[in-house]
């Protein structure tokens, strides 16, 4: 079945989980990268994005601390959720309650917020109290619309597995009897977004990461080729929570890497 598919054409790489663990790479990730931009990589026409559902801190803080780990990445090939966020805002033309952690406001610069008309959730564990959660409730009571950056059941953190938006999302959800509008991983429109501009088609693309649903589930819902990866917040037993299931499981970024120098070009 796969050898009727198209020459591969562009590989979407998810962030955190798969290449780094908040400040610490995955080990071997930065030497895989190199050999995805390597020359074997550039003389077939491959594109590479880096998609991620991050919404802890905005892109140019992100970059930051993906060069201090040593990648070698462009701000133009970063897709975040908070980039598909602020188009919405602005296709939608409304005033957001911007529920997002404070290093995150730097992507949404110029965007009017005053007398707010619309919800919009990321992960922001400071604002996730009480006071703030029954405004959020009231304003979509009255009619605004609720947009969730991503609903992410949780995420992985050095110390653990940690609560991501998604349980607040859901909350707010109960509690008005709406549904969100979620714009990150894994909605067909994000993958779609993130090869605008590749003359890629799904199906000449593969997504390699740690999130079963969001990254592999998603992509493959989008017509591309899903890797997940052993890292991050994988848990066992994960590629089986999907149908279909992966395309195939690695043990880390590396391994993916491999498989696609030497299978996929």
């Amino acid at each position: 079945r796969m050898a009727a598919r198209r020459a591969l054409k562009a590989v979407l790489v998810d962030l955190s989980g798969t290449l780094h663990i908040e400040d610490s790479a995955v080990p071997g990730a930065q030497e895989a990268l190199k050999r995805i931009f390597s020359d074997k990589l550039r003389s077939s026409p491959v594109t590479i994005r880096f998609v991620t559902n991050t919404t802890k801190e905005c892109k140019r803080d992100l970059l930051e601390r993906l060069t201090k780990l040593g990648f070698d990445i462009a701000e133009n090939e970063i897709f975040t959720s908070l980039t598909a966020a602020r188009n919405l805002l602005e296709q939608k033309q409304v005033r957001p309650l911007l529920l997002v952690d404070d290093k995150a406001l730097p992507d949404f610069t110029g965007i009017a917020t005053d007398d707010p008309n619309a919800v919009v959730v990321g992960l922001a564990p400071e604002h996730f109290h009480y006071e703030m959660m029954n405004r959020a409730f009231r304003l979509i009571l009255h009619g605004a619309p609720l947009i969730a950056i991503h609903k992410a059941r949780y995420f992985k953190k050095k110390d653990g597995l940690a609560l991501g938006p998604g349980p607040f999302v859901a909350g707010l959800e109960y509690a008005t009897d709406t549904k969100a509008t979620v714009v990150g991983k894994p909605e067909k429109t994000f993958f779609l977004e993130a090869l605008r501009g590749t003359e890629c088609a799904p199906e000449e693309a593969v997504m390699i990461g740690d999130d079963c649903r969001d990254d592999v589930g998603g992509a493959q819902n989008a017509g591309m080729r899903g890797i997940l990866v052993r890292t991050g917040k994988y848990r066992p037993a994960d590629e089986d929570r999907i149908n279909p299931a992966p395309y195939l499981t690695c043990e880390s970024f590396p391994e993916a890497v491999e498989h696609i120098l030497e299978r996929l070009l």
